[in-house]
């Protein structure tokens, strides 16, 4: 089992959730968060005064997937979030982080492993 975490932009999260619909995902957890990387903020005017805007909002998608999942979750993601022409992104389009995952556990049943999923 793996799990899977993206940070990607806001507006994309309906682009990302259909892409992986598709793909037949079925369990997927979002939190609205804020952070920066290489874009590093940016400076905005308000009411005459330029302040810089550190930390930008972002979406959190966590998945818990079987390993034969992995490379259509991957792939899923990334073509969906995206932005700018098509086959090339921009900068702050998001980063996938996949960690390996020991137990799964679902609650009502006890079923482990796949199961749980």
């Amino acid at each position: 089992m793996k799990l899977v975490t993206a940070i990607i932009k806001p507006f994309k999260l309906d682009d990302v959730r259909g892409a992986l619909a598709d793909i037949g995902l079925q369990g997927i957890t979002v939190t609205e968060v804020k952070g920066c990387g290489r874009q590093r903020g940016h400076t905005e005017l308000y009411r005459g005064a330029e302040y810089l805007v550190d930390f930008l909002p972002k979406v959190k998608l966590e998945m818990v997937i079987s390993n034969d999942l992995l490379d259509q979750v991957i792939d899923a993601i990334s073509i969906a979030s995206k932005t700018g022409k098509v086959g090339a992104g921009k900068i702050g389009d998001g980063k996938i982080f996949v960690l390996d995952l020991e137990q799964a556990i679902r609650i009502r049943t006890g079923e482990t492993g796949d199961a749980a999923l």
